[in-house]
């Protein structure tokens, strides 16, 4: 199982996966964010993956709003990401209990295609401050999952939460999805896109995927907005 949003992250572990021998489930929703684009990504992902199946589900997180993502809260731009201010910070673009909501969704799916690994592309480094892509929070999860199915409780499947980008920078995600052939220029990860689709270039998604493409040494495929003025945003 793994959940595929459409962005840069979560396309590089749907590769590892498939590149570990895993036969995928996709599970992708659509719930009400602004950056809906992802979902049309995520199709075409999968899609050209070639998944077991592809599985879009809609649920409605702008009933709680409370995230520039799901609300008429404006999406920060130019933000200092390198600060300590910014770090200690969780900022408005974090979704409430958006990870625990997808894998729940996620467990419940897993236990109905007898799947025993979920992978989610979790960051514990590049993450911009949000506390449900931490270790101890996916620890967590994995103990409850195992405590709450029947699956667990029995002893047929033991559920395990896979991160394997959590303690990876941005520049060695993109190295290691271009070692496995992940095409980027089909993933997309601003919060905050124009109408034909292109990157605004400014949020915190697009300034964590620019500064990854140039310490990896390599040139972003998406279209912006705007150019920047380190050159890599066309």
């Amino acid at each position: 199982m793994v959940l595929l949003s459409g962005g840069l992250d979560s396309t590089t572990v749907l590769a590892i996966a498939q590149s570990e021998g895993f036969a995928v489930h996709a599970l992708t929703f659509r719930y009400g964010q602004r950056h809906s684009v992802e979902v049309d990504a995520a199709k075409r992902i999968a899609r050209d993956a070639g998944v077991v199946n592809h599985h879009l589900v809609d649920i409605d997180l702008t009933v709680f709003g409370g995230s520039a993502l799901t609300s008429d809260i404006a999406v920060p731009k130019n933000r200092d990401l390198g600060s300590s201010a910014s770090a200690e910070e969780i900022p408005v673009t974090y979704v409430p209990a958006r990870n625990s909501i997808f894998l729940s969704y996620a467990l419940a799916l897993a236990e109905v295609v007898e799947a025993a690994d979920i992978f989610i592309g979790v960051n514990a480094l590049d993450y911009s401050g949000y506390p449900d892509c931490r270790p101890e929070y996916i620890e967590a999860f994995e103990r409850m999952a195992n405590l709450a199915t029947r699956a667990g409780v029995e002893g047929r499947t033991h559920l395990t939460i896979r991160t394997p980008l959590i303690s990876l920078t941005k520049a060695a995600i993109i190295r290691l999805g271009t070692s496995l052939g992940v095409d980027y220029a089909a993933t997309t990860s601003c919060y905050d896109p124009g109408d034909h689709g292109e990157a605004c270039g400014a949020c915190d998604a697009c300034q964590l995927r620019l500064r990854g493409f140039s310490e990896a040494g390599l040139a972003d495929p998406i279209d912006y907005a705007r150019t920047r003025a380190s050159g890599v945003a066309r």
